[in-house]
């Protein structure tokens, strides 16, 4: 891709699991929220780690592998602190890096339950 082309939201995405997967991210789901009226972007992408340290990690991961190969980087990125939910925005695509009991309290999921899912199969 060219560094004056913009990816598209799809790309995006494929980039994003691409970077979750490097890292052993768990458990990734993707939402298609196109079909939904109001939503806050096109498409949620949603993966747990098993510490801080590895959240961490797939975050960090995720944002490198896109600015490696889509050269996009986030619009605004929030949780690094503690690393136990970590939102990467990148626009119509937001990534959120749960540690396991986090995600299961917050259950986006659940929340957002109208939304196309698919589910995508760890490589390890």
């Amino acid at each position: 891709m060219r560094k004056t082309e913009e990816a598209t939201p799809k790309e995006l995405v494929d980039a994003v699991v691409k970077g979750i997967q490097e890292k052993k991210g768990k458990n990734i789901v993707i939402l298609d929220m196109t079909k939904i009226d109001n939503s806050i972007c096109r498409y949620f992408v949603i993966c747990d780690g098993d510490s801080n340290i590895h959240v961490d990690a797939v975050a960090e991961s995720v944002d490198d592998y896109v600015r490696e190969n889509l050269h996009e980087k986030p619009f605004h990125v929030e949780g690094r602190e503690n690393a136990e939910w970590i939102l990467i925005d990148y626009v119509d695509v937001i990534v959120h890096v749960f540690q396991k009991s986090v995600r299961e309290f917050y259950n986006l999921e659940g929340l957002w339950a109208d939304a196309k899912r698919t589910e995508i199969g760890n490589l390890f």
